[in-house]
């Protein structure tokens, strides 16, 4: 073992910590190398057994990459949320490393046999309903990975699977630059519109920049989204819309190239395989199953929802031509007439209710929530290493102050972290020898940072995405599996966003807000006027962000359910395939695939479907809660055995369970106003 190499070493921090302020950015391709050999050895050691069983085999291969897991999660955490030119230049090191060695698992013959042997052996051993999807999941795994092919297309794998590693790697290292790269400076005469506390985080955003007297705006969601919806610069509001739209798509950060090669090279990867498409390939470990059926799923949706976004849309541009006389309404006019005629229906605005939602309130707020659903209590702890001054670690207990996770929280943004919202773990749970290994979780953001005269202060969206994310750490956190990769999030994806998606339904209710929701200066709760305003305004202009989404996940779907060997230009491609959900024309200097980092960066390709698919479930799941009651003890005690659950039952038996049927689907118009 090498020496000094705290990546290598135990972790003997508090809780098993990762110890952030030990590691350097040399410490990990020694340590992956190191930690692969290790793997190598207990994989040799698998294949050796004269007498393969459930536990020499299917437990010992699922235990032989615990280290190569715990390092890359580690990594590839810190090139998300904290990353700079060393990280990046070692991720291009460790993905084809990664790559290789989990080919070396799954296209290993003589390993798969030993697999083989037990799966043939299933209905023989006495196995549990967890034994039995762990086997199950290892099996395909093997299959679904090449391990039939022969040894010429084995090594045609091997290569497709570094090349779509490299791609992945620079698309979202191009995204994060173009992001970066672009600052708007504004003099005082441009801030027309624009809310006091914007003004001053962009002034002082400018100042730390090194532009006195100057005001900056980013693409940066904190700054982008504000100024979208409330600058009086309709020329400026051009110029920032047209800017992000345009990241990554020309240039020497253009990501076109990436784009068309990652949606060959894995339509090429799903063919090897055995597959029409990538779709097929990814649907079959779904709760969708196939392209056609998430198509109709969509089709069904769009058909609700098209007409009435129209008329949202034809309603907004009557607004705007009343309010201003405004002609030719584009799409960097909908953010900023959206606010005003929300503002004229329901006299409610972000504006008005930021002041109720300070950040620290909100997460205690929101831990508070956990507490009177499942008896849990979070203690910040400030002796456990992190990797940046704004994360703030949390130790969670349950009622019996028994130790149950660590929380990492990482709210604001900063160069060296990528656009967005996203939860994640440093270690995930399960057992091991008779020992309950806890999790580590974190949640990473991107809100508006305090300033020197006022808090960190959330818009309501901003709210609903701190409660969304919690819910996916809840998922992590009350995990109790015995497998790790049965564990906590390791679920269908379409059924992943669902402990996220219903969690955000507790914003809109009385009971949570008043739990939390008071005037930063004064220390007034939320007035009932206020509630009644949010619920009201919940539906508002919900047809035509369905769409949108629909949109986005048409996109996807075109991109991996379709041949596309003869597609040259992203940009007229994407045009083509929105144009059944876009309401304004569409511009060949701009697109969303160069920068749509769900797809070509994270795990949502041929998946983005998910998030409208799980709302059915959310929808359905919090109607049972209304009728209820949000914080009924003997309902949550039910969803927390659906959370606990993971990966270890099919999810549509974990939702039967809980629900006592299957979700309806009219469950989500219903909540939309839509029927």
């Amino acid at each position: 073992m090498s020496l000094n190499n705290p990546l290598l070493e135990n972790f003997d921090q508090a809780f098993g910590a990762t110890p952030f302020n030990t590691i350097k950015e040399a410490h990990f391709v020694p340590a992956m190398i190191e930690a692969i050999a290790e793997a190598k050895k207990a994989i040799e050691a698998i294949k050796k057994n004269s007498n393969p069983d459930f536990e020499n085999v299917i437990v010992a291969l699922e235990q032989s990459g615990e280290k190569v897991g715990r390092i890359a999660e580690v990594f590839f955490n810190l090139n998300s949320a904290e990353t700079n030119e060393e990280l990046q230049s070692i991720a291009h090191k460790l993905s084809p490393m990664l790559s290789e060695y989990s080919n070396d698992i799954l296209l290993d013959q003589e390993l798969f046999q030993k697999v083989k042997l037990v799966y043939d052996a299933r209905n023989s051993l006495g196995l549990n309903e967890e034994q039995e999807m762990l086997l199950e999941k290892q099996y395909r795994g093997f299959v679904r990975n090449g391990s039939a092919l022969s040894l010429e297309k084995k090594e045609e794998l091997r290569k497709i699977d570094q090349e779509l590693s490299t791609h992945s790697l620079k698309f979202g290292e191009n995204v994060l630059q173009a992001t970066n790269d672009f600052k708007m400076l504004l003099e005082a005469s441009d801030l027309d519109g624009l809310p006091e506390d914007y003004i001053e985080a962009a002034k002082e955003t400018a100042v730390t920049d090194g532009h006195q007297d100057k005001y900056l705006v980013s693409l940066q969601y904190p700054s982008y989204v504000p100024f979208m919806t409330y600058s009086a610069r309709r020329d400026l509001r051009e110029k920032l819309l047209k800017a992000f739209g345009q990241r990554a798509v020309d240039g020497n950060l253009s990501n076109q190239e990436h784009v068309l090669s990652i949606a060959k090279l894995r339509e090429k990867r799903a063919q090897l395989l055995g597959f029409k498409n990538h779709a097929d390939y990814v649907l079959q470990e779904r709760m969708a199953q196939s392209a056609n059926r998430v198509e109709g799923f969509l089709k069904e949706l769009l058909e609700a929802s098209k007409m009435p976004a129209a008329d949202e849309l034809e309603k907004l541009k009557d607004f705007a031509k009343k309010l201003d006389g405004l002609e030719d309404f584009k799409q960097w006019d909908l953010n900023y007439y959206s606010e005003k005629l929300k503002q004229e229906l329901y006299q409610i605005d972000d504006e008005l209710l930021k002041p109720y939602f300070k950040l620290e309130n909100c997460v205690e707020g929101m831990f508070t929530v956990a507490e009177k659903l499942y008896g849990l209590k979070f203690i910040a702890r400030e002796d456990i290493p992190v990797y940046h001054e704004d994360v703030v670690v949390y130790e969670v207990q349950k009622a019996d102050a028994s130790f149950k996770a660590l929380l990492y929280t990482d709210f604001f943004p900063r160069a060296g972290k990528r656009n967005g919202a996203w939860m994640t773990s440093y270690r995930g749970q399960h057992k091991k020898s008779g020992i309950d290994i806890r999790p580590h979780i974190s949640i990473v953001c991107n809100f508006t940072k305090p300033t020197s005269t006022k808090p960190s202060l959330l818009s309501f969206q901003e709210l609903t995405t701190l409660f969304h994310e919690f819910g996916h750490a809840l998922h992590g956190i009350l995990a109790d599996g015995t497998y790790s990769s049965l564990s906590g999030t390791n679920v269908y994806w379409d059924f992943v966003e669902l402990p996220s998606q219903i969690m955000e339904n507790w914003c809109y209710e009385k009971e949570c807000l008043d739990l939390f929701a008071k005037h930063y200066e004064t220390g007034e709760a939320i007035p009932q006027e206020f509630i009644d305003k949010i619920k009201l305004s919940a539906s508002f202009m919900e047809a035509y962000a369905t769409v949108r989404q629909i949109g986005l996940a048409s996109l996807d779907l075109a991109w991996h359910a379709t041949e596309i060997d003869d597609i040259e230009n992203v940009s007229e491609y994407e045009n083509k395939v929105l144009e059944p959900t876009s309401f304004f024309e569409k511009s060949s200097d701009r697109n969303t695939s160069c920068s749509f980092s769900h797809i070509f960066q994270g795990g949502y390709s041929a998946g983005y479907y998910s998030y409208k698919w799980a709302e059915v479930l959310d929808a359905d799941a919090f109607e049972y809660f209304k009728e209820e009651g949000i914080f009924n003890k003997d309902l949550a005690q039910k969803f927390e055995l659906l959370l606990s659950s993971g990966g270890s039952k099919h999810p549509s038996e974990l939702y039967k369970d809980f629900r006592g049927k299957d979700a309806d689907s009219k469950a989500l118009l219903r909540r939309a106003g839509l029927i």
